[in-house]
């Protein structure tokens, strides 16, 4: 497995979990530094990486009146400030080719969102960037077929590869997680990610937006960490209920450092030998 550096992070086998967390969508300036400065407290005593994640532009919404977040220009200036200030490696995710360069300027990870894993110009265009890449597989998508997103990548010159399972289609409104997705991944050669909040989610389950079952967030985050991932992806929230995308699977605030001590004594566990410090 080639492993992933982020700034000083790596990712992979034998490394410390990467933990990739922040709001769905960045709400305003202020919440969402405030949210990342709470990120790197709680997890200032834990082994694990921390990567700041949050998105500019909520591309793919159930409604038309749905909040979609502050736009490019404005959440890469909120990003490039978390990074300056904090000085944690940033993460969003691009739903337009014109998108990458101006986020690979910022950012240390693009994000490709699962319904976008296939957009041939997209990955293109992410991957000559040459930052890091985290591709979320399709819900459509079976995990050996993860393995033309790669080549397109690798085609491109871009091996800063790292691929998310976040859940697969199971009839309407709903996902089912397949955990034999992350060795079968694994063997593309690259370090997976488990997405244990848009997992739970419920596609359109509420009609006008999307339904959630918040309450397995901890079960399938501790699933993963049993069945091997190298990172974790983890939306939190101070007040979930309020919050203006994806409310029902963010995990709150307050719930995680808790959850981060059973985590690593399952990582624990399973990577006896793992280096665990993330500092």
């Amino acid at each position: 497995m080639k492993k992933l550096l982020i700034g000083d992070y790596k990712i992979g086998e034998g490394e410390p979990l990467a933990i990739l967390a922040g709001p769905c969508v960045i709400e305003s300036e202020e919440h969402t530094l405030s949210i990342a400065a709470s990120l790197q407290k709680i997890m200032r005593n834990c082994p694990f990486s921390l990567i700041f994640k949050a998105s500019y532009d909520k591309a793919n919404r159930s409604s038309i009146d749905s909040f979609r977040g502050p736009g490019l220009e404005k959440g890469l200036r909120i990003l490039e400030r978390i990074k300056k200030e904090l000085g944690l490696p940033v993460l969003t995710d691009v739903h337009s080719p014109e998108e990458a360069t101006a986020a690979a300027e910022v950012c240390d990870m693009i994000q490709i969102p699962a319904f976008l894993c296939r957009q041939t110009d997209l990955i293109a265009a992410v991957g000559r960037t040459k930052a890091a890449v985290n591709v979320k597989k399709g819900q459509f998508l079976a995990p050996w077929d993860m393995k033309n997103v790669v080549d397109k990548l690798l085609f491109c010159g871009n091996d800063r590869i790292l691929l998310t399972d976040r859940g697969t289609s199971f009839g309407y409104n709903n996902l089912v997680s397949d955990f034999r997705s992350i060795p079968i991944m694994q063997k593309l050669g690259f370090p997976v990610c488990f997405d244990a909040t848009h997992s739970v989610q419920l596609p359109g389950g509420l009609g006008h937006v999307s339904g959630g079952q918040r309450e397995f967030i901890p079960i399938l985050a501790k699933a993963a960490i049993a069945v091997g991932c190298n990172a974790l992806f983890l939306e939190c929230h101070p007040n979930p209920n309020q919050a203006k995308s994806d409310a029902a699977t963010v995990l709150p605030l307050e719930e995680l450092s808790s959850l981060l001590q059973e985590l690593e004594r399952i990582y624990n566990a399973v990577h006896p030998t793992a280096q665990l410090s993330g500092k």
